[in-house]
Order: structure tokens, then C-alpha cells, then sequence
């Protein structure tokens, strides 16, 4: 396959991850590197990522693919791009040639494994990139293989452990403070350089076993698993913890991005119904002829939001980063008023304003009266008590917007009851977490709900969510 060929899956490769790329920014992309060449890598890298690349957001991706199917390196070290590397695969002078694990006893093995530490606190102490990407490659070739049922295993987590980075720690403070008082801003500083260098190294491992198994068992095979999911497109109910701290960053850029696309349509939009009788009296100064038209003014009508959410366990990620979303979003609605439940209904509201990120959803936990027997979902009795305690926070401007997976417990459904708050609010949507194909199965009782409100619409991430807030927002 020639570099073009590889230019275009690559290409296919960011689709397939969910980056958009057109046919025209493929075209772009080749001539980009046809302009600058394929001698330096990092100019390449740093070519294709300017025009594949629309948003920060897939920029992680698009590395982990590009060091995918652009490897600096092939085999046990061959740079692909040193003309002084032989044949034989030794790489160019200087380079320590690989040895097989297999050849070495367990005493060598430590003494090795001691020798790189060493080189690895020194990289460390210096920021020194280069000697720790060598020193990536040699502790993948080390410790992170072993013998497979078809040529060579490579694992990520004994390299790491071998390696044992972050044990270096407290050398490193000992080398980079010397006599400095400790506890103070030099040493927060210190540590967090030690930290960023340190993940710095780990992600090299990473990368590096990820290029040993994609030689091994091809690229295709590799990918599915080594991209993660674009942030946006991270399943709330699976998010793990750092994904949830991801989510939380994208809450008011989402909000003010949302803001900005409003305010655009209602520009684009100003002009109201056409007023008949100002366009004929203007026409008379044309013999007649309606050559401008006139228009009403235009009332934006801004809707009062009230939020019924469940935040039991198995949705609590969901509803945490669509209550935030909801808050900031508030200026977009004449008033929001949000309601949590998981056995009963209390308000929340007051937990939203200037609120933390970090302890909301902890003091709605611990401060709202949310549960009433056995602390497990029950949509029906949630929607009687909110009916029977709030039922005036629904109104005629009200859109009613109720977010969980319906999970009910085989419990009553109460429909009747929220058949009546549905027909008081202006509009009533359902937002439900879970993939469409699991609603109504099991205790679910999606489909039952679903009759009830004007819309149950499925959203799973932080991508289908903004549709829908652009949907439900004035315009």
C-alpha cells in the first residue's frame, strides 16, 4: 500500500471513529502532505490534523489513529524514518538492539529492569522526550510480551508495572526541590510536573503496545478497541470517572454554544406575520406594487421549563449532567424549576443555583426527600406525589420535561396521572438514557409512557442531548 492509499483509509479509519471528514478535506489532506513531504512526521502529523480536524474534540482520536497507521517505527525499533537503519533491523547507531525476554534469566531480567528505571528517572528529572519514548519502546519489548497461541501477546498493564513510574515520585522531589521547604508552591509545582511527565511516559507505553499488537494482529483489529469514544459521544450510563469529569467541562460551552445558535435563528427570524395592511399602504408609493413587504414584530416566546428527573443509581451520571446543562441554560426560559425522585418527589431548584459541580447531586442525595421505602425506582408513586405536591408548577407555558429509563420495578405506572400533567403543559418530553431497543423490555415501562407524552426520545450522550435542547429551545 503507497502513502496515498494509506492517507485514504486513514481517512476511513477517522469516519469510522466519528470524525467527520468529507471527500474534500481528503483531497485537502493529500495535498497538504504533498506540499510538505513525508521526511519529517511531525509536519505531517501536524498537516493532516489542520485539515481533518474541525473541533479539539477529535484531536485525541485522530493521534491515536494516526500513530496507528503512521508508526515512527516498525518491529523491534526500526525507524521508519532513518535512512541509516540497516536491513537487519538494528536501527541506526546507538540504538540498543532489541534482545528477546525469552533470552534472559529472571536475575537479568531485574538487572534490566533496574537499569531502565534508572534512565527513566533521569528522562523524568530532565523532560527529556525523546530518551523516554526509547525508553517506552524498550520496556514494551522487555516486559510487556509474552508467548501467544499465534506469535507474541503484548500487555500494556506489565510494562507499566515493571516500569513502576510513579514510584519515582519522591527521588524526583528529592532532585528537583534539594533543600527547598517542603509543603509549599514549589512543591505543588514540582509534583504536578512529576505527574504530567509521568502520564506523559505512560501514554507512550500505551501507544507503543498498541503499535507492537496492531503489526501483530493488524490494524483493523486494533482500532475498534484503541479509540475511545468521541466525548460527545460517551453513553451517560457507562461513563466512567473520568468521563464524567470530561462531561462536566463540556456543560457551559454546550450551554453557550446552544445560546449562540439561538440567538442566530431568532435574528434570521425577526420579522413576524405578514402585516397586509402596512405592505398596501407602502405600495403606494410604487403605483401599487408591493415592492416591500411588512411585517409584524416578532414576540419570541420564552417557555417556562420544569425538569422531573430520577436520579437513582443506575441514572444518577445522566441526570447529574442534564441538571447542569438545564442551569445553564436557564436565561433561555422565563423560569426552571427542577424536581428529583427515585421512590418520592422533591424540589431541587435551590440545590442549582451557584451551585459546585462537584457536590450537587451529593447534597440532593443527601438533603432532598427522595426516597420512601426500599430506596429502588418508583415512577408511579413519584408521579403522584409530584401531581399531588406541585401539580401548579405545570401550566399552559410549561414544557414538562421528565429524564430516566422508565425502569419501574414492575410497580403501578400511575398513567392516568401523568396523562393529566401532560395535557396541562404546553409540551411534555421524555428523555431515556437507554438504547431504544431495551425500552419496554423487562421491568421498562418506556412504552407505556411513551403513549402518554408528546415525545420519549432516546439520549444516550452528550450529542443527542444538544439536538434535542436545540429542538426544545424557543426560536
Amino acid at each position: 500500500m503507497n502513502l496515498l492509499d494509506r492517507t485514504v483509509t486513514f481517512t476511513a479509519a477517522l469516519r469510522r471513529a466519528g470524525i467527520p471528514v468529507s471527500t474534500a478535506e481528503t483531497v485537502d489532506a493529500a495535498a497538504a502532505v504533498g506540499a510538505l513531504g513525508w521526511l519529517d512526521r511531525d509536519a505531517v502529523r501536524a498537516a493532516l490534523a489542520a485539515t481533518l480536524c474541525k473541533r479539539p474534540l477529535y484531536r485525541p482520536a485522530f493521534d491515536t489513529l494516526f500513530d496507528l497507521y503512521f508508526p515512527p517505527r516498525i518491529g523491534d525499533g526500526v525507524s521508519l524514518e532513518d535512512p541509516q537503519a540497516d536491513e537487519s533491523g538494528n536501527g541506526a547507531p546507538g540504538e540498543d538492539p532489541a534482545t528477546e525476554p525469552g533470552e534472559l534469566t529472571p536475575e537479568d531480567l531485574e538487572t534490566l529492569r533496574r537499569a531502565l528505571r534508572d534512565e527513566l528517572r533521569d528522562a523524568l528529572r530532565d523532560g527529556d522526550d525523546e530518551s523516554l519514548r526509547s525508553l517506552a519502546r524498550r520496556a514494551v519489548n522487555a516486559f510487556g510480551s509474552a508467548p501467544g497461541s499465534s506469535g507474541r501477546s503484548w500487555f500494556l498493564y506489565r510494562a507499566l508495572r515493571a516500569m513502576s513510574a510513579e514510584t519515582l515520585t519522591a527521588d524526583l522531589l528529592t532532585i528537583l526541590l534539594g533543600d527547598e521547604e517542603r509543603g509549599g508552591l514549589a512543591e505543588r509545582a514540582a509534583r504536578q510536573t512529576i505527574a504530567d511527565r509521568i502520564r506523559s511516559f505512560e501514554e507512550m507505553v500505551a501507544a507503543e503496545v498498541r503499535r507492537r499488537m496492531a503489526e501483530e494482529r493488524g490494524i483493523e483489529a486494533i482500532e475498534r478497541t484503541a479509540v475511545r469514544p468521541l466525548d460527545d459521544q460517551v453513553e451517560f450510563l457507562r461513563a466512567s470517572q473520568r468521563d464524567l469529569v470530561e462531561l462536566r467541562r463540556q456543560v457551559y460551552p454546550l450551554a453557550r454554544r446552544l445560546a449562540t445558535r439561538l440567538t442566530a435563528r431568532r435574528h434570521l427570524g425577526r420579522d413576524g406575520r405578514l402585516d397586509f395592511r402596512r405592505t398596501v399602504r407602502a405600495s403606494l408609493a410604487t403605483g401599487g406594487v408591493p415592492v416591500e413587504t411588512k411585517h409584524r414584530p416578532r414576540k419570541p416566546h420564552k417557555p417556562e421549563l420544569v425538569v422531573l428527573c430520577d436520579v437513582s443509581g443506575s441514572v444518577s451520571s445522566f441526570a447529574h449532567f442534564t441538571l447542569l446543562l438545564t442551569h445553564a441554560l436557564r436565561e433561555q426560559f422565563t423560569k426552571v424549576r427542577a424536581f428529583a425522585f427515585i421512590e418520592s418527589t422533591d424540589e431541587v431548584t435551590r440545590f442549582l443555583r451557584g451551585v459546585d459541580v462537584g457536590d450537587m447531586m451529593a447534597r440532593i442525595s443527601r438533603e432532598a426527600n427522595l426516597v420512601y421505602y426500599d430506596g429502588h425506582s418508583d415512577y408511579g408513586r413519584a408521579i403522584e406525589v409530584f401531581a399531588e405536591r406541585y401539580s401548579d408548577a405545570v401550566g399552559p407555558r410549561t414544557s414538562l420535561l421528565i429524564l430516566g429509563d422508565a425502569r419501574n420495578n414492575y410497580r403501578a405506572t400511575s398513567a392516568t396521572v401523568l396523562r393529566q400533567l401532560c395535557a396541562q403543559a404546553r409540551h411534555s418530553y421524555w428523555l431515556n438514557p437507554e438504547p431504544r431497543a431495551y425500552w419496554g423490555s423487562g421491568d421498562s415501562a418506556s412504552e407505556i409512557y411513551a403513549e402518554l407524552v408528546d415525545e420519549m426520545v432516546e439520549c444516550r450522550n452528550v450529542d443527542q442531548l444538544q439536538q434535542f435542547v436545540e429542538r426544545l429551545l424557543p426560536s
